[in-house]
Parts: C-alpha cells; structure tokens; sequence
C-alpha cells in the first residue's frame, strides 16, 4: 500500500526522523492559512499524488507570500498531473502540501528495501540525491552504496558511518546520519514496510539533516496489524479494477497488452505471462484468483477483466488443486452465460477432476477453445487476440 508524502512524513516523523514544518491542505484558502501559520520568506507547496517526477510537472512551485500559495494552489489542486511515473493520462491532484522553506546545502539519497536475493533489508545510499536513482545506477553506479541489514542486529553504528563517509559527510553531519539511518530502519521494520526513500535527505546550511521528499510503502499482508496504517489508503489514488479486485481477495494488476489472464497462484500467473509473450502476445494483467477460489469469486474476475477494454481475448491457466477443474469450469460456464463475455477464451486446466471440467466446459454449448499445454494454450490466445474474433 502506497501513501501520500505528507503522510508518509507524518509516519516517520512518529519515530524520530527529522522533516520540514507543514501541513496538508484541500483547498486554497487552507492553503494560505498554513503558509501564514510556517511564516518564513519561502514557502513550498506541493502536489500529492502517488507518483514521482512531480516537480518536473509543474507539481511542485516556491511561494514568497501567503498570497502567492493561495493562487499556486488554487491552480494546482484539481489539474491533472502527468509526470513519468503517472503515464500520458496523469493524476489528477485533490490535496497539497505546504511546507517551510531551506536553505539546501546539499541533496543526497537514502532508503531501505527488502533484498529477495539476499532474504534481509539493504540500505541504499548515493551522494547523488534528488535525482532518479535508476538514472544515476545506470549513469554512475560507483555513486550506489549498499549496506545489508542483520535482523538480528538490525543496522550498527559503523555500517551508517561507512555510507555517511562514503557520501562525503564531514564527520558531523555524519554523526546525524547514524542516528537518522537507526531511527528509519526503526520505522521501517515497526510498520512492516517494504520500502522507506527518502530523496533528497538535505544537508541544510545549518548542518541538520531533514526528509525534504519521502515515499513509504506497507506490505499489505501484514495491514492486518496496523489498523491505524491501513487508514491512511487513498483509493482515489489507485486503478478502480484493482480497488475492486481487492473487494474479492483477487490479486490483480493491470498492464498494457490485450490478452486477460486468469490463473490460480502467483508463479502461475508468472509463467503464464512470459509465455504469452513468448508467443508473440501481450498480457493484460496479472489476475490470480487465489487455490480456493469460489464460482463468486470467478464471476468477479471475469467481470473485472471484462472491464479492461483493451482485452480482445482471455487465457484460463489452472492447475486444480484446492479449486478444482470441475468448480472452475462451472464458475467459468455461469459468468459468460451471465455477463455474455464478447472476447475468445482459451482454457487450459490439470489436475483434480479435469475430465469432469472439461466435459462441462464441452456440453456447455458455449464456444471454449480448449488446449492441453500452456505453449498451446498462448499460441492460441494470441492468435484469437489478433484476429480478433468474438465468441
């Protein structure tokens, strides 16, 4: 689960991270209330959206006067913000935050993410802030500093010392970046984050080190134990399909192609993708119905794709094991008899009760294509989606 940056803010506030004075607002006249409140010669307002490279978009502008916030943000709330992580389609801005204005001295880059690889936190450092870290890994990869986190230790002194010299900290500021690296590693573990950044953490003038950006992410497995956390969503920041999607336990994500996948488990749904590809096709998202899905729960899926209007066909990937062949085939059966599915269907399933399913699947009267392998299946599929023709 993503946040907002005033929120995200307010989160590592709560464990000691130091950031800028500031406060959100809904409208323009809040909005100059909170700049006379700061004070201050400059103050910053910015755009609240789920997405990076807000500044390069226009989503983040300097005031010098409560007046001139209340104009910038009456125009900026309610534009539509397109940056290059919100696509040609942009977000559209409903809050902003207006925040105190420093004195930089220098930018640099900090955060925290689980290594898969490695099975434990790695801290990622770069004097290199406030730029895209992708750009500066791939342009100047002797600027990325890595330190692997023991659980059992959590992060020591001399591993934040290591990355504060390594960034070319003199050795006060240095001193204040051991403590703030501990009390974000702290943050980050206490909220079962799977990422903290913070980008730029400043060096200003006055040698203190503050969070001017930061975006925090939740796991959303472990919510459950954070009521407080799971308060904080923004539906209206996220793809509708996918907020729906969630009403049924689904787990789907919306890409770009034109064939629909639904499937039972995440390597599964993997697989499939890349061998929609290999095809020479398109998947059009990531659906896994879960191994005890019910025929509820498929008519919901199947809507949901349904709703994508750039599917021009479906693959059905399913190893019956918990959900069985027979279930799946009758769920299928009642949700394009119900929702009258208008794009070809391509089904492959195995496992427990499959000739049950595929003899329902046969006497249905309903125009399946069937296939006993996955490469016959995408083969398929793809050649339905490009011709496309309708059930």
């Amino acid at each position: 689960m993503k946040i907002h940056e005033y929120q995200a803010k307010s989160v590592l506030a709560r464990f000691g991270v130091p950031v800028p004075r500031g406060e959100v607002a809904f409208t323009a006249a809040e909005a100059a209330e909170i700049a006379r409140r700061l004070g201050g010669p400059v103050t910053v307002v910015k755009a609240q959206i789920h997405a990076g490279g807000r500044g390069k978009g226009g989503g983040v502008k300097l005031a010098k006067s409560p007046e001139e916030v209340e104009q910038i943000a009456k125009g900026m709330i309610g534009m539509t913000l397109v940056t290059h992580q919100t696509g040609p389609e942009g977000k559209t801005v409903g809050r902003v935050l207006v925040e105190e204005g420093l004195q930089i001295d220098r930018e640099l880059y900090v955060s925290i993410v689980i290594d898969r690889a490695a099975a434990c936190p790695v801290i990622i450092a770069s004097a290199a802030g406030g730029m895209d870290i992708e750009e500066v890994a791939a342009s100047q990869p002797e600027k990325i500093l890595k330190e692997y986190v023991d659980r059992g230790t959590g992060i020591v002194p001399f591993q934040a010392r290591k990355l504060a010299f390594g960034m070319g900290l003199a050795a006060g500021p240095a001193g204040k970046l051991v403590k703030l690296l501990e009390t974000v590693y702290t943050a980050f573990i206490e909220t079962d984050a799977s990422m903290i950044e913070i980008n730029p953490l400043i060096l200003t003038r006055a040698g203190d080190l503050l969070a001017l950006d930061a975006k925090v992410t939740f796991d959303d497995n472990a919510l459950y134990r954070h009521p407080d956390l799971r308060d904080l969503r923004d539906i209206s920041e996220e793809d509708p399909l996918e907020v729906e999607a969630s009403k049924f336990s689904l787990n789907y994500i919306r890409l770009d192609g034109n064939i629909g996948c639904m499937v039972n488990g995440a390597g599964l749904a993997m697989a499939t993708m890349d061998i929609i590809k290999l095809a020479g096709g398109e998947p059009a998202n990531f659906l896994d119905v879960g191994g005890g899905a019910n025929a509820e729960q498929i008519r919901s899926a199947f809507k949901i794709l349904m709703s994508d209007k750039n599917v021009r066909a479906v693959l059905i990937n399913i190893f019956g094991g918990i959900l069985r062949c027979d279930v799946l085939a009758q769920g299928v059966i009642t949700a394009v008899t119900e929702l009258g599915v208008p794009v070809p269907i391509v089904i492959r399933m195995e496992g427990t009760n499959v000739e049950e399913g595929k003899k329902r699947l046969r006497e249905s009267g309903l125009n399946f294509t069937t296939a006993d392998s996955m490469g016959e299946a995408a083969e398929r599929v793809v050649a339905l989606a490009g011709a496309g023709q309708t059930t």
